[in-house]
């Protein structure tokens, strides 16, 4: 995979990009499985407070960082595992109570308990499952007993739960995104944190739509949907790999969700 320094830089050829940074170099900045409206049930169900130290795996382009900081905590950290994408959340986020953490989520270096809240979007169904446990272990070591966890991933269906069926869907959404996607059903989501130590899950589901027309438009406005639209009619290349992913995700959009998940350490 090419180095975050580079993703978003033309030089970089889209063959070569994981389908997520392919939309970001077209201009989208919303890369989260239920959109715009699945963030805002994510934050508002933590009811992060003025009160609340924030740790945040993975940020990605910042936009959900951003709108944390709205919420006024004590302190926001991000854990970026790569240098030069945190380089690039330093540029963008600065203040006294932010910090910007390169490593990994399974092992952040972070003190513990060092957090009321913990919260990932779009992290863990882009990793093998001894990489998820060894992350949801991690948010265990930095929360405080009673601290909340919040995750906004991709679900399988029970219907979709049956080995070959969620092999075949794994199989070509991680082709078409070039990157490993391991999607789980809500049962299982649930198992991973309950074998944690988290109680008292409370689930949300929405439609997994996001290259669909109406979910951009939704997510971007109407300015950043029309730029997005002309860099697809210029880039041949991005358009191909585009459709590409629109076709995987709408032949298995029957059995796919996007969910959040709240959770709270014991």
């Amino acid at each position: 995979m090419a180095h975050a320094a580079h993703l978003l830089d033309a030089d970089v050829p889209l063959a070569r990009l994981p389908g997520h940074w392919v939309l970001a170099r077209l201009g989208k900045r919303v890369l989260r499985p239920g959109g715009l409206d699945s963030t805002r049930r994510l934050l508002k169900a933590l009811a992060i407070g003025p009160a609340d130290r924030v740790v945040e795996f993975a940020p990605g382009l910042g936009l959900t960082a951003r709108r944390i900081l709205g919420l006024r905590p004590a302190a926001y950290t991000a854990v970026e595992r790569d240098e030069s994408a945190a380089r690039r959340l330093r540029d963008c986020l600065s203040g006294p109570a932010i910090q910007i953490v390169n490593a990994g989520a399974e092992a952040s270096g972070l003190p513990d308990q060092c957090a009321e809240v913990v919260l990932g979007e779009a992290m863990l169904t882009m990793q093998p499952p001894e990489k998820k446990a060894a992350i949801v272990r991690e948010v265990v070591r930095l929360l405080r007993p009673g601290g909340r966890y919040g995750l906004h991933e991709i679900a399988l269906l029970p219907e979709a739960a049956d080995p070959a069926t969620r092999q075949r869907i794994r199989a070509e959404l991680s082709l078409a995104i070039h990157h490993g996607v391991s999607p789980l059903p809500v049962a299982e989501w649930t198992a991973l944190l309950a074998e944690a130590g988290f109680v008292e899950p409370r689930i949300w589901l929405a439609p997994f739509r996001l290259l669909e027309p109406s979910q951009v438009l939704r997510d971007e406005g109407w300015l950043r949907a029309a730029r997005i639209g002309l860099n697809l009619l210029r880039e041949a290349e991005a358009r191909r790999r585009v459709v590409e992913m629109r076709r995987a995700f709408r032949r298995h959009q029957a059995h796919l969700r996007a969910v959040v998940i709240i959770a709270r350490k014991a």
